[in-house]
């Protein structure tokens, strides 16, 4: 099968998968089947195409041209390769875990909820497989869109209030501050595409780059850097699987994926290192990381705690990317992948233990290990990866991303993740110490154990991934080298 092909039916199979999971959605058992086939199918496609691009390939799918200078195409590089194979992996496992939630939860719309996931699942691919600033912008919103009805999925007014500022902050930074810098660029430039190297070296300096960089920066808003991030905890009145891999996974990665590639292929590594007007981005991130740390740690609500934790979390990769050494941006990468194995577990916990037992806060949660020690045993490993604690994934990243700081002697970066993985820990072991070493509150009902066993053998191949991840990491960051030394 052709490379171009394999392109476009990872594109469209999404698609596809969403009409028919509409068509079929009175037959539930049938519905769930085309979920499940669809999601194996898709990482198929995907993951058919790692081997090409590891070896130095990069397929191209133009589908045409809206007007002169402004083409849709796809180009498969290896960022976006390693974004695609984490988002359609992860999407299998998380129908699965979404099968118990729903069905354990008494969800009403079910049928939407799995048909919207597909084409947002689309979306995704289009962004890991842009091969231009245009591309990129229109699969962007495309995500932004399709989203907004698992974010309101509840339906009650408050729901549907966040929902709003949601859609709000991401579609009014997209529009008021992407889509500007995008004409900015095809203006200085002359081409959207995304070329190794950079194309606004010779084009743009002084004042004005750091000026398009923040356009960039706060215009990408989907990064949850401050002081656009609201939006994330906001989202947080979502399904638990929503929160799992659109707020852990393809959501938020498609923030940072964005800044990396901008970085990486729009402007270029070597042309931002000798640009002063740039070094306010490493300052901000680090803020982000600390300041969101320090919010984390005033939740007393389990999701929002997760939330807070991922804008963090986030932040490590635009700073990682702001430092502009090659180990870092090797961390860069390797932190999209982490850290997804590790929240998708964290997120996949929590709405288990909502669902077995309706708990929410976190001194509701003494003692639960004991009656829930699959759960809370993956949650223990993803919160161990969160931190950086060996040997998780978590150490993995933040060893290239605390490599690349000390590469380029960044005083800031260092600081940052040496204080940050305190305030880590600060916030996540008294929930560990509390599930395993307190005794509940009250006795549980005899009925209430562990979820229904989907969510359960969900939640404990994502805790595997975040283990074993520590150890079979090469071809990740050979992707990930490819960055630099292309």
């Amino acid at each position: 099968m052709s490379s171009g092909l394999l392109i476009a039916l990872a594109l469209g199979l999404p698609l596809a998968g969403a009409v028919l999971i509409g068509l079929l959605g009175r037959w539930p058992n049938v519905r769930e089947t085309v979920t499940l086939v669809t999601a194996l199918a898709l990482a198929v496609c995907v993951w058919s195409l790692v081997p090409e691009v590891m070896d130095g390939a990069r397929p191209v799918l133009r589908v045409g041209q809206m007007m002169p200078g402004f083409v849709i195409a796809f180009e498969v590089e290896p960022l976006g390769t390693m974004f695609a194979a984490l988002a359609s992996g992860l999407w299998i496992v998380n129908s699965v875990y979404s099968i118990g939630y729903m069905r354990g939860n008494r969800e009403a719309n079910q049928t939407r909820f799995y048909a919207c996931f597909a084409i947002a699942l689309a979306a995704t691919m289009g962004v890991a497989f842009a091969g231009n600033l245009l591309t990129l912008f229109l699969c962007y919103e495309a995500l932004t869109v399709s989203t907004y009805p698992l974010v309101s999925h509840k339906g009650d007014s408050a729901t549907v209030r966040s929902a709003r500022v949601y859609l709000g902050i991401l579609i009014g930074a997209s529009i008021g501050l992407l889509l500007p810098a995008i004409l900015w660029t095809q203006h200085l430039a002359g081409t959207l595409d995304f070329e190794v190297g950079g194309i606004l070296d010779g084009r743009v300096t002084g004042v004005a780059t750091g000026f398009l960089l923040g356009l960039y920066v706060f215009g990408i808003a989907k990064a949850a850097i401050m002081p656009v991030h609201r939006w994330l905890p906001a989202a947080m009145v979502a399904p638990t699987p929503v929160s799992a891999l659109l707020h852990a996974v393809a959501v938020v990665k498609a923030g940072v994926f964005t800044v990396t590639k901008v970085v990486t292929y729009t402007f270029g590594i070597d042309f931002l290192a000798g640009q002063s007007h740039v070094d306010w981005v490493t300052p901000l991130a680090a803020f982000t990381i600390l300041a969101a740390s320090a919010v984390a740690l005033a939740q007393s609500n389990l999701k929002r705690l997760l939330a807070y934790s991922t804008i963090s979390q986030l932040s490590y990769i635009v700073m990682a990317a702001s430092v502009l050494a090659p180990m870092s941006l090797t961390g860069a990468a390797v932190h999209m992948v982490s850290h997804a194995f590790g929240k998708i577990t964290l997120f996949f916990a929590a709405g288990a233990i909502y669902v077995a037992s309706k708990k929410t806060e976190l001194y509701q949660l003494h003692g639960i290990g004991r009656r829930m020690p699959w759960t809370m045993a993956a949650f223990t490993l993803g919160a161990l990866s969160m931190i950086g604690v060996p040997p998780t994934a978590g150490f993995v990243s933040k060893w290239y991303i605390l490599g690349g700081a000390l590469q380029a002697e960044n005083r800031i970066a260092v600081f940052t993740l040496v204080a940050s993985t305190a305030l880590n820990a600060a916030y996540f072991l008294p929930i560990i110490y509390r599930a395993w070493f307190r005794d509940e509150q009250q006795a549980p009902a005899p009925e209430h154990g562990e979820a229904p066993w989907p969510m359960v053998l969900a939640l404990t191949v994502t805790a595997g991934l975040t283990l074993a991840f520590f150890l079979f990491n090469q071809p990740v960051i050979e992707l990930a080298r490819q960055l630099v030394v292309m």
